[in-house]
């Protein structure tokens, strides 16, 4: 994780000409790599949800074939408000993103700061392209993966199936990626697009976000370990996909975020 935040932090520079089209092409790398080792190796996702699952003794009117059981962490409210909370920050920031961008443009002349608005459309750029529409209008509506809390495995009526698999029976919203991981991703690739002076005080707490939120989608069973690892690397991935394609012909200029 520290050499992709390196690499973003250096790509985040206009001045490195190359530097964002390398760091797409790595991100989208690790990205399939990850999806083959998930979709070759599915006992990984079923051990890791098995560890936030309890069993329980099924009644007799249920078929010895299905699970009985809950994912208790899901009942504990404090978890809930907690993930409320983590989903509810993406759109508050992006309100925010949005309200500066206008402000931005409200500007002219002299007094319209470019950089300020290149960095602002990158931001809502790589939203828009990777978690709303990679993530939540394509990847989920049609994967078809169910979620753990709906497979058999886990008290639920459907099959598991692996990572990347197109065959599962789960109809809209599925598990495949996880949409608050990617969302969290995207929060913390802001970091790269804020004044340097804030970096510091920025990268704690949203680091912090985009690791705990995810973490809760797969106690909660809500996601397997591979839908929350992949939907939070698409942002990195997107957002270096979008550095690339608005790559400044001036390198004296630094994004920034105020």
């Amino acid at each position: 994780m520290n050499a992709i935040l390196r690499t973003l932090s250096s790509v985040a520079r206009p001045s490195a000409r190359y530097g964002a089209a390398d760091a797409f092409k790595a991100q989208l790398i690790t990205w399939l790599a990850l999806l083959a080792f998930f979709h070759i190796f599915p006992q990984v996702d079923l051990y890791v949800s098995e560890h936030f699952f309890v069993r329980e003794v099924c009644s007799a009117s249920i078929s010895i074939r299905e699970t009985c059981g809950h994912f208790p962490y899901r009942q504990e409210l404090s978890l809930q408000l907690l993930r409320t909370l983590f989903l509810r920050l993406p759109y508050v920031v992006t309100a925010v993103l949005l309200w500066k961008l206008a402000d931005c443009y409200s500007h002219c002349g002299a007094t319209f700061d470019a950089n300020r608005a290149r960095a602002l459309k990158i931001a809502l750029g790589s939203l828009i392209a990777g978690p709303i529409v990679l993530v939540n209008m394509i990847l989920k509506d049609h994967s078809g993966r169910p979620r753990p809390s709906g497979t058999l495995d886990f008290g639920g009526s459907l099959d598991f199936v692996q990572a990347g698999s197109l065959i599962g029976k789960c109809v809209s919203n599925c598990s495949f990626i996880s949409g608050e991981a990617a969302g969290a991703g995207w929060l913390l690739c802001l970091v790269f697009l804020a004044p340097r002076s804030i970096r510091p005080a920025l990268f704690i707490p949203l680091a912090a976000i985009s690791l705990l939120a995810p973490a809760l989608r797969v106690a909660f069973g809500a996601h397997f370990l591979s839908d929350v690892i992949l939907g939070w690397l698409s942002s990195l991935v997107v957002f270096a996909a979008v550095l690339a394609l608005t790559d400044s012909p001036q390198p004296e200029k630094k994004l920034k975020i105020e």
